[in-house]
């Protein structure tokens, strides 16, 4: 079962893996010598990235159709690593990612995925839409106006001539055509060679040249430690995104494994460390792809348009592509999240549009997430923090019925809830068949005040709980200096 899914992943879809494949190589070129120029290295580093992680990845990876590479995310932790120590410690770093990203893997971290509310989700993707967008417009800086017009013509292509035929990705028509044209009319404008220079040379297998001792190990283990999150991050969140416009499930885990591998092989081969590629696994999926060919053609073409058709290849113009990558952008945007924004929970609205902002200001996939994250959770502890007590008096006795959730946040005005010096009260019933009890902060607080009551000569009985807290009460209760 497990050989026939995994056939099926590779052979399932031919035809599509093959024309997108062709399609995603084309639209990684001017990104991988971008991110390399980011993080301060020759071009051809990001390249020999694409080209082994969207191979390896292939192979390893989890996630059928996703396509993995050199990204920008990877490269801005880079920058500083290369400032102060060069090539040689980035690619040290790189390993170091990947072993990290392996152990990840082995112990099954993937699944704290489930955490990640869907608004902070929501924002990721619409971040990055607004970063894919916002990446192209300097492309247009000092441009003639043949840029714009071929950019128009480049996004006509690609959403009319699927109404003549799907047999072929439209993106793939669109950059092809305008850079016949392009070449033709002799238009000066920018090429993706004038990013920087493109050798046509295959990588070669090479160790770092890296002192191995403990201090290289401190030098380059938090960078490591941070790419490896971040990577993990971008990757997981991305197969999470492939798996909805697929409707189709991976495994987390194994892709965990597989961005691993990738980056320590790639560290061996000259690269950069990667991770999954929204953007490009977005190309994929509408132009067909479906299966892990996509991902190798991509990487194998890359490499092939690089050595063996390098000349070609610099002369595409960035038109073209900018307006493959603003399809995209328009794409990944979660539109209807702007349509039921009025919607949906003030909370939930908040959490997105600070992701957003978060990430988009910083540039920076990871600390978005995480300050969406916190304060999803600040949120929902505020939500679940809210207690009700109902009272209930009868012939000298009061029963207060406690309603929510005891835990550290929800106790801290609960003491103040109580009369404990009512002179008409002789006995107390305390009944939490309406609550939990989920912490020490809660049995202290149930403690104290008990002891309260106590003190102002009540008799006290605490009555309704559940079989979680009766244990826990046994544990703690007068053993955590409440009074």
């Amino acid at each position: 079962m497990i050989q026939s899914t995994y056939r099926e992943s590779w052979f399932g879809k031919v035809k599509g893996d093959l024309l997108s494949g062709l399609v995603v190589a084309l639209a990684l070129i001017p990104e991988a010598i971008a991110f390399s120029i980011i993080a301060g290295v020759d071009p051809m580093v990001g390249l020999y990235a694409s080209f082994t992680i969207a191979v390896t990845i292939s192979f390893v990876g989890g996630r059928p159709g996703m396509i993995s590479a050199a990204t920008g995310a990877m490269a801005l932790l880079f920058i500083d690593l290369v400032a102060n120590y060069g090539l040689q410690y980035l690619l040290a770093a790189t390993i170091l990612t990947g072993i990290i990203q392996v152990i990840f893997g082995l112990f099954k971290l993937a699944r704290y995925m489930k955490f990640i509310p869907r608004s902070v989700m929501v924002g990721f993707v619409n971040a990055l839409a607004i970063l894919i967008f916002t990446s192209q417009l300097e492309h247009f800086v000092d441009e003639i106006w043949v840029m714009y017009v071929l950019v128009v013509v480049t996004l006509s292509i690609i959403y009319l001539f699927p109404y003549v035929t799907k047999a072929v990705p439209s993106t793939l028509v669109a950059i092809v055509l305008v850079t016949i044209v392009t070449i033709m009319m002799d238009f000066d404008i920018r090429a993706v060679g004038d990013m920087g220079t493109i050798s046509q040379t295959l990588p070669i297998f090479l160790i770092p040249k890296i002192p191995l001792t403990l201090e290289t190990m401190m030098i380059i283990f938090p960078y490591s430690l941070a790419l490896a999150i971040v990577g993990l991050l971008e990757s997981l969140l991305t197969a999470s995104i492939v798996d909805d416009s697929t409707e189709t499930n991976s495994n987390k885990n194994t892709e965990s494994r597989g961005q691993g591998i990738a980056n320590i092989i790639t560290g061996f081969f000259g690269g950069m460390a990667g991770c999954a590629m929204i953007g490009q696994s977005i190309i994929n999926i509408k132009s067909g792809g479906r299966g892990r060919l996509s991902s190798l053609v991509a990487g194998v073409f890359l490499m092939f348009l690089i050595v063996v058709l390098g000349d070609i290849v610099v002369q595409i113009p960035m038109a073209a592509l900018a307006g493959v990558m603003i399809m995209v952008a328009v794409s990944t945007f979660d539109w209807n999240s702007i349509r039921t924004i009025h919607l949906v929970p003030r909370t939930d609205a908040a959490v997105m549009i600070i992701t957003v902002l978060t990430v988009v200001l910083t540039h920076n996939l990871a600390i978005g997430v995480f300050a969406g994250i916190i304060l999803s959770s600040v949120f929902f502890v505020s939500k679940i923090s809210r207690v009700r007590i109902q009272e209930e008096r009868k012939d000298g006795r009061i029963i207060y019925s406690i309603h929510g959730e005891l835990f550290f946040a929800s106790v801290t005005e609960l003491l103040d809830k109580f009369q404990y010096d009512d002179a008409d009260v002789e006995e107390v019933e305390i009944n939490l068949s309406g609550s939990h009890i989920w912490d020490d902060s809660a049995v202290a607080a149930v403690d104290k005040i008990v002891s309260k009551f106590k003190s102002n000569g009540k008799q006290v009985n605490v009555t309704g709980l559940n079989e979680d807290s009766t244990e826990l009460v046994g544990k703690l209760a007068n053993k955590l200096g409440s009074h």
